[in-house]
């Protein structure tokens, strides 16, 4: 039988004790009057879990334009729960650590698996670096690119890994070759009820060329492309209408894609079209800060390429740009003090541009 939004597994455990539906409503309350903020957020979200709505309202992350607020079915969730359960063998019982905050889809999500799958759930107070015990062992778990950085000499008691909130580096996909856990790359938005494809990026059975890894749809997950090359997702089980979305990408079938970047961020410089995303990729193994590539109009290209880094000043190699095509190289380089970010700690890329002007290169 399917779970439904109104059940708790009965063997769901929150930090190691079982609660029913009343009593977690009773937890709830708890985080929300007297826990700490990141137990506030928990709390707020198992009230809405737990009341007689089939909603919730999430909001989006706001990276990619201003925060949206969205009404997301509760059934789509335990849906979405299902999928990921299936995909990677989550059984009643399992360890699942979740150290991401709970007003995004991705951190929801976790709780959802647990209430909804029976996993015994951990929670750690999201941070860059977040404080768990190490010689614990976990079945599952969910970090950022950031987290997982820091986790890499820690991992040898997990088992499975999702990474999503942001690309992941070529020096990190290089870095997770030699960790016993195996690590996936997720592709999804809150739309879409957290993530609808995976990238499988270590332990392969022969050896890979980690330049050809393609994101693959979760089961009952279709994607097709508009006119502009914009990816068209289909999922039935988690949202009524298929999505068109602005994310770019090349498509290999019906359940196989790579993501090139955002249709809105694309650069047309020289009448030739550059994706920001791919040049960043290129250029993270070199620069050890924050950054990113934008552009300004220019009578002569039409777009001329910017990269933008955060922090004191610094003399720019020429070498620095080897790996780049000719259109792809930056034609001026700014910096600043600090990047402009979204609630969730992403760069804000718009708002980030606009403070240009109060910088000089």
């Amino acid at each position: 039988m399917t779970p439904t939004f109104t059940q708790v597994h009965n063997r769901f455990r929150l930090n190691g004790h079982y609660y029913s539906f009343e009593d977690l409503m009773e937890v709830a309350y708890s985080f929300v009057k007297e826990g700490e903020p990141y137990q506030e957020q928990i709390g707020n979200f198992l009230l809405d879990w737990l009341d007689k709505k089939d909603y919730i309202i999430a909001k989006t992350s706001g990276s990619t334009g201003r925060p949206k607020k969205l009404k997301i079915k509760k059934q789509a969730m335990v849906n979405s729960a299902i999928m990921t359960g299936d995909y990677f063998g989550l059984k009643p019982g399992d360890k699942v650590l979740n150290c991401l905050p709970s007003n995004f889809i991705a951190g929801k999500m976790m709780i959802v698996r647990a209430i909804a799958l029976g996993l015994r759930l951990e929670l750690v107070e999201p941070s860059a670096y977040p404080l768990i015990d190490y010689e614990k062992k976990y079945d599952f778990c969910a970090f950022t690119p950031m987290q997982l950085k820091y986790f890499l000499n820690y991992c040898k008691n997990l088992k499975t890994i999702i990474v999503g909130g942001a690309p992941v580096s070529k020096s990190l996909l290089e870095s997770i070759q030699g960790i016993k856990a195996n690590v996936y790359e997720t592709f999804g938005m809150t739309e879409t009820v957290s993530h609808i494809a995976m990238k499988k990026l270590n332990n392969f059975k022969k050896p890979k060329d980690l330049s050809k890894l393609h994101f693959k749809t979760l089961p009952d997950v279709h994607v097709s492309q508009d006119e502009r090359g914009c990816l068209v997702i289909d999922a039935p089980k988690l949202v009524e209408k298929p999505i068109v979305t602005n994310d770019m990408v090349t498509l290999y079938s019906d359940s196989e894609f790579d993501w090139l970047g955002r249709w809105d961020h694309v650069i047309n410089t020289g009448g030739i079209k550059v994706f920001p995303e791919q040049i960043e990729h290129k250029l993270q193994k070199f620069i050890n800060r924050r950054f990113f590539i934008a552009s300004v109009p220019d009578e002569t290209l039409g777009q001329k390429v910017l990269l933008i880094i955060e922090g004191e000043p610094f003399e720019i190699e020429d070498s620095l740009f080897d790996s780049l095509d000719k259109f792809e190289k930056p034609r001026e380089t700014y910096f600043l003090n600090s990047f402009a970010e979204t609630a969730s700690h992403k760069v804000h890329r718009n708002r980030t541009i606009k403070k240009l002007n109060l910088q000089k290169p």
